[in-house]
């Protein structure tokens, strides 16, 4: 089966900005043929499963990692293998939109007409992107992947040796008779200390939905059956005879097994435990989000705008939650004409500004110069002065100090010489009495 999809069923996926151009020229591609390691078997083996069971993949965005569960003989799955992606852009939630590059979160199905042995990107798998809940919420997108050569424009990118495995894992199922395999793409594990660090994120109740059918598959080991109904996803939901699930009609009557509830809200019970203690605890902070369709569409802006080879800043632009753009300053790469050209007008543009920068730095200088000087004239005239004043004080020191001293010298005999006339007239007095009175 695998030979003849290897020959045949290879998927040629077109250039798009809003996703990774897997386009190939390679006629031979002998990594798609991989045995999985020794020791991978060797655990498969004790964990009671065959090389060619079932498959399912799991993804945690925040946790940054891709695990592999594999069927073991009692139909239930366990974890075999568990990988740290090696990039994947865009931040936590869904994509919304054609170039947003955001990487997808939901259930989504693999089937043999997606792998890609002959990929540019080493090896490659379309992850089915958009799925029926997409296409009913107006989602839109291609060219969707999980692929080796660590470069991610919404996808999730592996190493090219854990690629080779990964892809060894659907192959090899494929082989088994699997007809299409499961990947459930997560923000984050959905345990409830992490739903209860988004729950004022907007795209939390879309958070919500996904963890029903998180939870179905922590409850059952089983792949969940997965249905859209009213926009929305539906899981393990049997509809009655002669209905059907339409993705943007009303959801039918459906069943469930008594003991798939009854094991579903023993869960739920110990959740919401957890969950009201969570709030109360102390939790990291939460990671960067996307603001829904309205940052989506700001960030396909720029990449239509990257993709015709205009001159961009080199990352995508985030929406504030005040609801301002913000941008980096760095400019990406130049590749096209176009491009260049507003390269050009960007530089011809900073020269006229720096040149205009120098000359009014120019006048401020001269500015500064001639104040200096002026305060330097000023500051001599006052020494000049303070000079001279200090020069006509020392030179009548000396005759003040003579004065003074003359003065000083002067003034006993002018003392004595008033005393003198004092005792003449006192005399002069009493002789004229004298002869008054006869005496």
């Amino acid at each position: 089966m695998f030979a003849k999809l290897a020959r045949t069923g290879v998927l040629a996926a077109s250039i798009a900005v809003a996703g990774c151009n897997d386009s190939s020229m390679k006629d031979f591609a002998p990594e798609a043929n991989k045995p999985l390691p020794d020791k991978i078997l060797a655990d498969m083996r004790a964990k009671g499963m065959v090389r060619t069971s079932s498959v399912m993949a799991r993804i945690f965005k925040e946790e940054g990692k891709l695990e592999i569960w594999k069927a073991k003989t009692n139909g239930r799955y366990d974890m075999v293998a568990s990988y740290d992606i090696c990039k994947w852009s865009g931040k936590l939630g869904p994509k919304y939109t054609e170039g947003d590059r955001q990487a997808p979160e939901g259930f989504y199905t693999v089937r043999p007409s997606q792998m890609n042995p002959r990929s540019n990107y080493h090896l490659s798998f379309n992850i089915g992107f958009p799925n029926a809940y997409d296409r009913a919420n107006g989602r839109t997108g291609q060219n969707l992947m999980v692929h080796g050569a660590c470069s991610s424009s919404g996808c999730y990118s592996m190493t090219d040796a854990q690629i080779e495995q990964i892809y060894a894992f659907g192959r090899d199922a494929f082989q088994g008779g699997q007809t299409e395999f499961q990947i459930q793409a997560f923000p984050f594990r959905m345990t409830a200390a992490n739903m209860a660090r988004y729950r004022s994120d907007p795209n939390y109740e879309f958070w919500k939905m996904l963890k029903v059918g998180y939870d179905n598959f922590e409850v059952t080991k089983v792949p969940p059956k997965v249905d859209v109904c009213e926009k929305r996803y539906v899981f393990n939901q049997v509809a009655a005879d002669g209905q059907t699930f339409n993705p943007t009609g009303p959801c039918p009557a459906t069943t469930q097994p008594d003991s798939l509830k009854s094991a579903y809200n023993a869960y739920q019970s110990t959740y919401d435990a957890a969950f009201n203690s969570a709030l109360k605890a102390s939790v990291p902070p939460p990671k960067p989000t996307i603001a829904g369709i309205k940052e989506a569409s700001i960030v396909s802006d720029w990449s239509k705008r990257r993709a015709r080879g205009e001159r961009v800043p080199i990352d995508p632009p985030s929406l504030n939650t005040d609801g301002s753009v913000t941008e980096t300053a760095r400019m990406g790469r130049i590749d096209s004409p176009a491009g260049r050209k507003m390269a050009a007008l960007d530089a011809e543009k900073a020269a006229k500004q720096k040149a205009e920068e120098q000359r009014l730095a120019a006048i401020e200088a001269a500015k500064q110069a001639k104040a200096q000087a002026l305060a330097e004239k000023e500051a001599a005239k006052v020494q000049a002065v303070a000079a001279k004043e200090a020069a006509k004080a020392a030179k009548e020191a000396p005759v003040a100090t003579a004065t003074i001293a003359a003065q000083t010298e002067a003034a006993p005999a002018a003392e004595t010489q008033a005393a003198s006339a004092d005792e003449s007239r006192v005399t002069k007095l009493k002789n004229k009495l004298l002869g008054m009175f006869g005496g």
